[in-house]
């Protein structure tokens, strides 16, 4: 379970990730937004109260996303780094 998922059964503001979205009038009608810190992630609504929910589970998804470790393929050096 990731942390955005987490926060959010917790009922915990504190306990959820926060990021920033970018949202968009569609030219069709109703909305689009982004979450420009998570590349490619991205949803669309009729309404804004659509567009939020369709947008949380947009995030999930792509945070939900399993990354292979990074593996070293000679002489680099891997490291983590805590900002």
């Amino acid at each position: 379970m990731n942390l955005l998922s987490r926060g959010a059964m917790l009922g915990n503001e504190e306990a959820a990730m926060k990021i920033k979205i970018v949202i968009h009038d569609a030219e069709e009608g109703g909305y689009w937004a982004e979450a420009p810190a998570i590349p490619g992630c991205a949803s669309q609504g009729e309404t804004m109260g659509e567009l939020i929910l369709n947008l949380r589970e947009a995030i999930a998804g792509c945070l939900a996303i399993e990354v292979e470790p990074a593996t070293s393929g000679g002489e680099e050096l891997i490291m983590e780094l805590s900002a």
